[in-house]
């Protein structure tokens, strides 16, 4: 008989995978463009070295995977805690050099409403599927007058949310996770609608970032 084919795994496994090196791809079921695995452990470069520069202490690197910009951060001397649900990313952030914690954004947090910074690179505005919801829980994290600092797809109308899955090289897929993708303009809506305000819009070596300012008064609940 011939053996079933393994069934989908956790995604973690699969990113976790990716960490150690392994070819990782992944998909929107609803959208062919891939998304970019390689920016999830990719080593620090030049575009990295300006969104450190424009971070405000204290920060908080959201989906902080291997530690890079949190360890960038603490090599600075600004104060800086790197979050992510997987327990490899993590440990790696600490060899770095980084303060780390296995935390998710949407459960509770240290210092919330009083980070200087609220960082959300390498396409983690993805999280949680929507958004909305995760620009507005990074919101209410930041101080008021805080900084939301996020890194948007290129196209500045994607507006895609929907289930991602992970393949490897190896054959294993994952299980479907929610995950979004938003452009430039479309952050832009979200933050007015949230009270947050531009600050500024920069696109670097094909990366666009956008910076939001919190309102000085805290948002009301």
């Amino acid at each position: 008989m011939t053996a079933a084919a393994p069934g989908p795994v956790s995604p973690l496994i699969l990113f976790e995978a990716a960490l150690g090196g392994s070819a990782v791809t992944a998909m929107h079921m609803s959208d062919p463009v891939p998304v970019d695995v390689a920016a999830w452990t990719a080593e620090q470069d030049a575009v990295d070295e300006a969104i450190v520069a424009l971070c405000e202490g204290p920060v908080l690197d959201v989906g902080c995977g291997p530690g890079r910009f949190a360890a960038a951060l603490a090599a600075r001397g600004v104060p800086a805690l790197g979050i992510d649900v997987s327990r490899a990313a993590v440990l790696r952030a600490r060899a770095r050099g980084a303060v780390a914690l296995r935390r998710a954004v949407e459960g509770p947090l240290p210092g919330e409403g009083r980070w200087g910074t609220v960082l959300l690179a390498d396409g983690n505005i993805g999280i949680g599927g929507n958004a909305r919801t995760l620009l507005k829980r990074c919101r209410d994290l930041a101080r008021p007058g805080g900084l939301l600092l996020v890194e948007a797809d290129p196209d500045p109308d994607t507006d895609v949310s929907g289930p991602l899955v992970l393949r490897a090289a190896d054959g294993r897929s994952s299980r479907p996770m929610p995950w979004a993708r938003a452009g430039s303009r479309v952050l832009r809506t979200i933050g007015a609608e949230l009270g947050l305000v531009v600050s500024q819009e920069w696109e670097l070596a094909g990366r666009v970032m956008i910076s939001l300012r919190t309102p000085q008064i805290a948002a009301q609940h």
